[in-house]
């Protein structure tokens, strides 16, 4: 039965253990554990991380109030969060994300643009507007709209499967998408968010069968924009040259 639904839907190439079904919500033995295993692994890293960056902040009187471990339980508390909104997610159906995520997509765009707008409220911090202030956490757009670009990224390859191959049906109506967010995204400005969306966006074209030449111009005109937006720059340029130089007295 595999067999005959694989030669019926050769479009879609997947795991044959996969539960494709879009009638219901996903099983866990239709996750792929590796792919699994692999994101616990970098959030225990990731939890490294911030423990060894906190540990010493109550070192500095600003921060004498708070335990060494204070930022490690709060990030273990998020995690915990993320890990059961994760689990209620895979309970829905895909068919509702195909059909939910343009409108996330443009959520995501609309929230862009409220925080660059000077309302009270909305917090600008070193000449950075990127938060919304909810009361109980500051929501970051630029994160919502990762995720909304990745699946509409999705959507839009499944969608478009067939014109894989032609540049303008498959490569620039998704360029067009990364372009509007990433000038809304450069004018907060957030450059590190742009890079990471434009990185889901060139990933999901190559995972999606899109021509080796047209990943490689794409990656091409990237970088060169990266690089131009950081020769353009004074202060993305001394960024970069203290990520080089770490102990330059300059940058301590």
């Amino acid at each position: 039965r595999r067999r005959d639904d694989a030669e019926a839907n050769p479009a879609i190439p997947v795991r044959d253990w996969i539960q494709t079904s879009t009638a219901a919500a996903a099983r866990l033995r239709g996750f792929d554990q590796s792919l699994v295993c692999v994101v616990l692994g970098l959030l225990a890293l990731g939890a490294v991380m911030v423990f060894s960056a906190s540990i010493a902040m109550p070192d500095n009187p600003k921060f004498a109030n708070y335990t060494p471990t204070y930022f490690l339980v709060r990030h273990v508390m998020s995690l915990g969060i993320a890990c059961l909104a994760a689990l209620v997610a895979v309970q829905i159906p895909i068919a509702f994300w195909e059909k939910a995520n343009p409108w996330l997509f443009g959520l995501a765009l609309v929230l862009l643009v409220v925080v660059l707008i000077p309302i009270p409220g909305v917090h600008r911090i070193n000449g950075a507007r990127r938060w919304i202030p909810l009361g109980f956490l500051n929501f970051q757009p630029s994160e919502l709209a990762k995720v909304a670009m990745a699946m509409y990224a999705a959507g839009y390859m499944v969608r478009k499967m067939d014109a894989r191959e032609n540049f303008w049906k498959a490569v620039l109506p998704m360029a067009f998408a990364v372009l509007v967010v990433g000038v809304l995204l450069l004018a907060e400005p957030d450059m590190g968010a742009f890079m990471v969306i434009a990185m889901i966006a060139m990933g999901i074209l190559f995972l999606g069968g899109v021509n080796g030449r047209m990943i490689l111009v794409i990656s091409a005109v990237l970088v060169g924009a990266f690089v131009l937006m950081i020769t353009l720059s004074e202060w993305r340029r001394e960024r970069i040259f203290a990520y080089l130089s770490p102990w330059d007295a300059k940058y301590t």
